[in-house]
């Protein structure tokens, strides 16, 4: 029976993806550097406030950033309001001259910490959002209309840098596809700042003209618009797979103080989804005398960087590569691309051996000079280059037998000797680094492991430790850790990976329903080795919490392997992440686990998960009985052309069409659950409402549920929509009638918002 109680720590770890340090403290250390990246400081929450840490490497120290005591008391006495020296009530801080100053309590305070003396202060005029300063904090660079403008940050000055922009052939956007339009308006802004890269010196920017003219223009009806009144549409430029026309991006140099615009002269950029800037596919050289750029034809076999010339506009090609699938600077989609461009050479990511390694070319040939990297593992990330002394260091995952997802940092020389692990250990690593890297902040952990932070130096020596995750308040909500299970593949050879959760108050006398969390990739995978991945815990754990055994599985075709586990995809959408692998993974688990009720199992996704829900009752429908699916892109024929080509292939409309639950709607027979937000411009809701009409005309029982308003995320109304998704589940796969529960609504923070935007 579930009970109230189970449905409010559901609720409590469903926040938990929401609000950090609500439930953990210490696992994430989001640095602010200072002094050049030579220090910098960080804030640890507790769930009803903060602490404030300053660190400094090459000391090996950590400390309070300030006097938490003494400055609670200030704040007390000021104040009226009762101040936790541990806990303090301000989520950020600004320090200049040793004051600081912040907001708390509806108002804006200024304390010196020379006598700690806080008073009540005017607060600096905000930053604009909508801006994008220069390095050197002198001019802005904005959007206004189609074109890009420049601000001067001490006078106010303005001028255009552009002036020929026009409806939909302006400057400084990405495509519409991805621009969060919904979202935006919730926010109360016009639209995102503008893609824009500042020069090293702060002279020069680079941007691209968006060309969308002729891009298919799709629709979105408002039922009830926030100021009240009759219906809104909405248009949105978005392309179809097989589409003529998709976004295209001309890149431009502009000279902000002499108003000079350089055109590249070269053919745009194909855009499907991401700015080449925005996603790391254009920079600039670390002296600012290039820029340089990585283009693909729309069949995404060949691989181009190409040199711009800042001043003439004149474009070369530095280095090209063909393969007979997809060539990727990376396996993940949303993920900088692993080049570095240094003096004279090129560091290169490439699969052609079958796994993801590096390649050194010459900068001004293109001649390959060797392979810097080898073996049956694969690059993850370009972390740091020592030209002087020649090593290059970098993470890469395939090195630790336990879980060839966990990411390890490790060294080699340029010339492809000297290879060696700098975190020689089992655990999964995440870096983050300063722009000049004398030292890195290391978070080491697994999926059961809470992680350790620290800051290292490149030899991987421990300089000093910043936090130990405490997880106690976590496991009071009779929360459990993830077990992390590695099973054969349908094909009986190949190893897959997964994380099981057990169910709250576990009994192993009992038997329990099974829900698959799925998501097919092959862009990202389900599951990250390290702890608390964030999206995982957004679903899974509140499931458990409800009593469900809850599963999660990187089939054959995504990411994070060889080239060939991913490229088990490559045209094959329609399998969503090899579900015939989940069920494979079902069954072995259940035979040594038998509380697993299989025959109460179900599947439960959003976005690309929604359609893999449906895709798994229509193909396994002796597997799974109950389906939830949220935000689905269940018509591939009529979806996001750059996803859907990119995956299934350029031309090649027969696996668009197997890649649609639309068509096969009529093989649905158990108890399925559709949500869709009216306002999704990811995934628009009609690919819900198109699947919906086939099965009202196949006579199939289902329930439907739009959510008026709602963008793709459910952002506003999060929690009430996952306690109808977990009302469906308790009620049609554990048998049980759900109490009557309303939970409060969730209101993301500035800090997460921000996230979803970087």
């Amino acid at each position: 029976m579930t009970t109230t109680q189970d449905y409010q720590v559901a609720e409590r770890l469903l926040r938990r993806s929401v609000r950090p340090g609500e439930l953990v403290v210490g696992d994430k250390v989001r640095p602010q550097w200072t002094d050049g990246g030579a220090r910098f400081r960080y804030a640890v929450s507790n769930g009803t406030g903060r602490r404030f840490v300053l660190v400094d490497p090459a000391a090996g120290t950590r400390e309070p950033a300030f006097d938490h005591a003494r400055l609670a008391a200030a704040l007390a006495a000021a104040s009226g309001h009762h101040v936790d020296p541990d806990a303090l009530p301000f989520p950020a801080i600004a320090v200049a001259d040793n004051v600081v100053e912040f907001d708390a309590f509806g108002e804006h305070w200024r304390c010196d910490l020379d006598d700690y003396a806080c008073d009540r202060a005017e607060p600096a005029p905000p930053g604009n959002p909508l801006e994008v300063p220069s390095p050197d904090g002198t001019v802005a660079v904005s959007r206004r209309g189609h074109d890009l403008w420049a601000r001067s940050l001490s006078d106010g000055r303005e001028w255009a840098l552009t002036t020929d922009g026009e409806p939909g052939y302006g400057y400084g956007s990405g495509p519409e596809i991805t621009s969060n339009p919904t979202l935006l308006r919730k926010l109360g802004l016009p639209h995102l700042p503008p893609v824009v890269a500042w020069s090293p010196d702060s002279t020069k920017v680079l941007a691209h003209r968006t060309d969308e003219r002729g891009v298919r223009q799709t629709h979105l009806v408002e039922a009830r618009p926030a100021g009240g009144g009759a219906p809104t549409l909405h248009t949105q430029r978005y392309a179809y797979a097989g589409d003529e026309t998709i976004p295209q991006a001309e890149l431009v140099v502009l000279d902000v103080a002499e108003g000079t615009v350089v055109r590249a002269q070269a053919d745009p950029l194909l855009m499907p989804q991401l700015s080449p800037i925005a996603a790391g596919w254009a920079w600039w050289a670390g002296d600012g005398s290039a820029v340089y750029f990585l283009s693909q034809p729309r069949d995404l076999r060949t691989l181009t960087l190409h040199r711009l010339d800042p001043v003439t506009g004149e474009v070369t090609t530095v280095l090209s590569e063909t393969g007979p699938t997809r060539v990727e600077p990376n396996q993940w989609l949303f993920e900088p691309p692993i080049v570095r461009v240094l003096a004279g050479e090129v560091l290169w990511y490439s699969q052609r051996d079958g796994w993801g390694h590096l390649y050194r070319y010459d900068l001004r040939t293109g001649e390959l000079l060797g392979q810097v990297t080898s073996g049956q593992w694969a690059v993850r990330r370009i972390l740091h280059v020592d030209e002087a002394e020649r090593v290059v260091y970098f993470t890469a995952s395939g090195l630790v037998d336990e879980d060839p997802y966990r990411r390890t940092v490790c060294r080699v020389g340029l010339d492809g000797t000297g290879f060696a692990k700098v975190t020689d250990d089992e655990l999964d690593h995440i870096v983050t680094m300063p722009d000049d890297p004398e030292y890195f902040i290391d978070s080491a952990s697994t999926v059961d492991t809470p992680p350790v932070t620290t800051v290292r130096d490149w030899s991987g020596r421990v300089l000093v430790e910043l936090e130990r995750a405490d997880i106690s308040k976590l496991v009071a909500t009779g929360w459990t850790p993830p077990e992390r299970f590695r099973v054969k593949a349908a094909d009986g050879v190949t190893d897959i990976y997964g994380v099981l959760y057990r169910p709250r108050d576990f009994d192993p006398a009992q038997r329990y329903p099974v829900v698959d969390n799925v998501y097919p990739g092959p862009q990202v995978t389900r599951v990250e080795p390290g702890f608390d991945p964030g999206g995982m815990g957004l679903d899974a754990e509140p499931l458990a919490a409800l009593g469900f055994v809850v599963v999660a599985v990187d089939g054959r075709g995504t990411p994070g392997r060889d080239k060939a586990f991913h490229d088990a995809s490559y045209g094959r959408l329609a399998d969503a992440g090899c579900l015939a692998d989940h069920v494979a993974a079902l069954r072995q688990l259940a035979e040594t686990r038998p509380w697993m009720d299989l025959d109460r199992a179900g599947a439960f996704g959003h976005s690309g998960g929604g359609f893999a829900a449906v895709r798994a009752m229509l193909d396994f429908p002796e597997v799974y009985k109950v389906g939830v699916a949220l935000s689905g892109s269940h018509d591939a024929p009529c979806f996001n052309q750059g996803f859907v080509e990119a995956y299934a292939g350029a031309d090649n409309p027969g696996a668009w069409a197997q890649a649609s639950n639309v068509d096969i709607a009529d093989r649905l027979a158990g108890k399925l659950l559709l949500v869709h937000g009216e306002m999704d411009d990811q995934v628009h809701p009609d690919q819900t409402l198109r699947l919906a009409d086939r099965l009202v005309a196949a006579g199939r029982d289902f329930e439907l549920f739009i959510v008026p308003g709602a963008e793709h995320m459910f952002i506003d109304c999060l929690a009430y929509v996952r306690k109808r998704c977990w009302d469906f589940l308790v009620r049609e796969l554990a048998g049980t009638q759900p109490p009557v529960y309303r939970p409060a609504p969730i209101v993301l923070g500035p800090e997460l918002l921000g996230e979803l935007f970087a």
